[in-house]
Formats: structure tokens, C-alpha cells, sequence
């Protein structure tokens, strides 16, 4: 039997349905975000889990929580699988921030493995405290499933550091919709990626929302 990650994104928040920055920040999902966390649980309680791991924020314990609760097992949260900081940024649009923050926008964008958001986190920063949490897993878990519920740019930092691709095009290579699972085996030669951003699990309803 082998590791497997099951790397999974929070349901909707105010936030991603509007795409507004919000790393620090900490809000609740919204009742469609709820709806998704739910969905999750009733399609994915049957396989057997070893373990699962979460951010502190409320959006990744609350998309967490029915799963646990379905198996009746206990939530393991960790600091490093918080959600990058946008520092200044926070809260603010796209919009906003290309306007206000231009010269400091420009160079996240072009270079955000080095180039953090205005008082904010790098990805290499990002990838040092989660890849931490991912190394204590596999040093734990030899084999098995496991839940990792994060965030969008953290999954999308995370995979990178997996796979071998250059954290600063986390943004440019992978993307990760709310309430989507990617699936990542330990296998002989390392970590393969067997699943990428899968929402099946959701109704047609829910799959509508926008998913930024």
C-alpha cells in the first residue's frame, strides 16, 4: 500500500467568489461553501483515512469538519498550511491594487517567489513552512490516505515543491478551485500527481459558482 495526499481546497467564501486578496484574513465559508464541504464528506467518507491535517483558519477546519465527523476522526491542525499573507493587501481587489500598489504588483507578478505582496509572504516562504508539515506526514504516514486541507495558493505552492516546478510560476502552472482535490501517490521514484483539481464530487449547482 502507498501515501497517498489528498490535497484539498476550502469551499466557497466571500472572498472567492469575488476575488478579493485574502490570506490573514478569516472568514467564514458561505452556505454554498458549506454546501461543498458536505459534498466532499459524502463522496470521499467511505475510503479508509489515516490521518487529516488542516489550516487554522475557519474556511479549512469548517470544509474539514464534516468528513471528521462522518468517520469520527480528530482533526490535526497545523500553522504552516495557512494561506499565503497578501500583507497590505488584504482584502483589497485586483483592481485596487494595481492602482495603488503598481510598482510592487508588477514585481509579485513577474517574480513571486522572491517578491512578496506589499508586507507580505514570498512563495519561498510559503514552501518552507508547508513543506514542512507535508515532510512531517511522510515521515508519519508510510502509507495510507491522507486529507490536507488548505488554501489556493498554498495547494498550488505545495504541488510545485512536489512535482519539481519553479515557485515562481505557482501562479502560472496550476490552479485550484474551490472545493477541488488533487491526489498526490509517494510512489518509487517520488511524488506522482494522479489527480489534478477533480470537483466532481460537487452537484451541478454548486460546480455553477464561480471558483477562483
Amino acid at each position: 500500500m502507498s501515501l497517498r495526499l489528498y490535497l484539498l481546497r476550502h469551499g466557497e467564501t466571500t472572498y472567492s467568489r469575488t476575488g478579493g486578496y485574502c490570506g490573514d484574513l478569516d472568514p467564514e465559508l458561505t452556505p454554498e461553501g458549506s454546501a461543498m464541504a458536505k459534498a466532499f464528506a459524502d463522496a470521499y467518507h467511505s475510503i479508509p483515512w489515516t490521518a487529516v491535517y488542516t489550516s487554522p483558519m475557519k474556511r479549512t477546519i469548517a470544509t474539514a469538519k464534516p468528513l471528521c465527523d462522518a468517520i469520527g476522526m480528530e482533526m490535526q491542525v497545523r500553522p504552516g498550511l495557512r494561506e499565503i499573507k497578501y500583507g497590505e493587501w488584504e482584502g483589497k481587489t485586483l483592481e485596487f491594487v494595481q492602482q495603488q500598489y503598481a510598482d510592487e504588483y508588477i514585481h509579485w507578478l513577474s517574480e513571486p517567489a522572491w517578491n512578496p505582496p506589499t508586507h507580505g509572504e514570498t512563495s519561498v516562504q510559503v514552501a518552507s513552512r508547508a513543506t514542512l508539515v507535508i515532510g512531517e506526514i511522510v515521515e508519519k504516514h508510510l502509507t495510507g490516505n491522507i486529507l490536507v486541507v488548505s488554501h489556493k495558493a498554498t495547494l498550488r505552492i505545495i504541488l510545485c515543491s512536489l512535482l519539481g516546478i519553479d515557485l515562481g510560476r505557482y501562479r502560472d502552472r496550476i490552479n485550484i478551485l474551490v472545493a477541488s482535490v488533487s491526489i498526490v501517490k509517494f510512489a518509487t521514484y517520488g511524488p506522482l500527481l494522479e489527480v489534478l483539481g477533480d470537483r466532481h464530487h460537487l452537484p451541478e449547482h454548486l460546480l455553477a459558482l464561480p471558483g477562483s
